[in-house]
């Protein structure tokens, strides 16, 4: 048995920043994974140069029960201070488009970079350690034993920073879920994020042999904001990026954004021409027709062809007169289309729900009920927008949580 100050049960971003931190405190840490290798998800993120921040990250950039919990952690560790830490290790990065950074050649300069960071604080990690069981104890300093195929280690403080459910394929499972619920913790009912959408069967034949076609839109989804918080106020969340058609239904950025606050039986609205209000009608009536040819021509200023075509087809003006063309055109920014379903947890990017923030102090990620008992990361019921705030949590996170241990 080994005993420690510090045991980080998972070598993701947010579990290896919560060690490098812990490390520089002088603290004894060790990391453990189950997987051959650390940083598996990092290595696959932003199409294998991740997207490691956002500089625009702030709190409203997040999905939780408590709008407010993320905003301590995030004023702890901003984007500056990842950043830094990139150069540091002079690591060439560049900013794709609102406020992404990624890095120039590989997302395993950031894996060498938290390896070499973990080095330098003392921290020691172990893979191919499955946790067989984390128990209390009540005797000494050690408040903590923790069981793996690697063998036992003793410990102050456990953090927990094993991820979500998302991408299984990659050993994603619901460990740090359980583990929670073992200590009494209550946990957000959980479900697939930043994932692509499942239309009906009636829609997939209507529009999904367009597979591959892509447009600019604004998509929208209804939340209650702060329902838990007992205000039950409703409001939209829009999104201006690209959708995507897929085989199955509808993808791209704007509908991963919107699919995070998508629920069963609601809709999402896209408005297929933002920007460009009043465009078809005049068109069309510049031309000496009005019929579906006038109509495809007209939208093809707007819209993709083959999109176009098929949009006209699909819901042609009624009658071709001034209020049908008014009604043609108001379709356009209001699409309202009701998924069936997502991909899954298997095509989602993250998990949305996780261990209640109620149970943890803000600023340290600690539990309330389990002194020395850490949650950090996806695990939390903290979600993050596409485009790097997920993984400026898990460094936030992960550093608010090792400042503590």
């Amino acid at each position: 048995m080994q005993t420690l100050d510090v045991v980080v049960l998972g070598a993701g971003a947010a579990g290896l920043m919560c060690a490098i931190e812990a490390g520089r405190r002088g603290r004894r840490v060790v990391v453990l994974d189950h997987a051959e290798r650390i940083g598996k998800k990092i290595l696959i993120s932003g199409g294998g140069r991740c997207n490691f921040t956002n500089m625009n990250a702030r709190a409203e950039n997040f999905l939780s029960s408590n709008p407010h919990f993320a905003k301590s952690a995030l004023a702890g560790f901003a984007p500056a201070e990842i950043i830094a830490l990139v150069e540091k290790h002079v690591i060439p990065y560049h900013e794709k488009t609102l406020g992404q950074l990624f890095c120039d050649r590989s997302a395993q300069d950031i894996v060498k970079m938290l390896e070499s960071e973990c080095a330098a604080a003392g921290v020691r990690i172990v893979t191919r350690a499955v946790i067989e069981s984390v128990k209390t104890q009540s005797r000494g300093a050690a408040r903590f034993v923790v069981e793996t195929s690697a063998g036992g280690f003793a410990a102050a403080s456990v953090v927990v920073a094993t991820g979500g459910l998302s991408i299984p394929k990659m050993g994603a499972t619901d460990f740090g879920y359980r583990l929670a619920e073992q200590f009494g913790l209550r946990v957000v009912a959980c479900r697939p994020a930043l994932v692509p959408l499942v239309l009906s069967e009636d829609d997939r034949v209507r529009w999904c042999d367009l597979s591959g076609v892509s447009t600019e839109v604004v998509a929208a989804a209804e939340v209650t904001a702060g329902a838990t918080r007992a205000t039950g106020a409703k409001r939209a969340v829009r999104f201006r990026e690209k959708m995507l058609v897929t085989h199955r239904g509808l993808s791209g950025p704007a509908i991963l954004q919107a699919s995070s606050y998508w629920m069963p039986g609601t809709a999402i609205e896209l408005d297929m021409t933002p920007d460009r209000v009043g465009v078809v009608r005049p068109l069309l009536e510049k031309n000496a027709r009005r019929d579906a040819g006038a109509a495809v021509a007209a939208l093809r200023a707007v819209l993709p062809g083959r999109l176009a075509e098929r949009w006209v087809a699909a819901m042609p003006p009624k009658g071709w007169t001034n209020a049908a063309l008014e009604e043609f055109e108001r379709g356009l920014h209001t699409w309202r289309v009701v998924p069936v379903g997502t991909e899954g947890y298997a095509k989602a990017e993250v998990t949305a729900g996780g261990v209640s923030t109620d149970e943890l102090h803000a600023a340290t990620m600690e539990s309330r009920k389990v002194p020395g008992l850490y949650f950090i990361g996806e695990v939390v019921d903290v979600t993050g927008w596409l485009g790097g705030y997920n993984f400026q949590w898990a460094w936030a996170s992960g550093a608010a949580a090792g400042r503590a241990a």
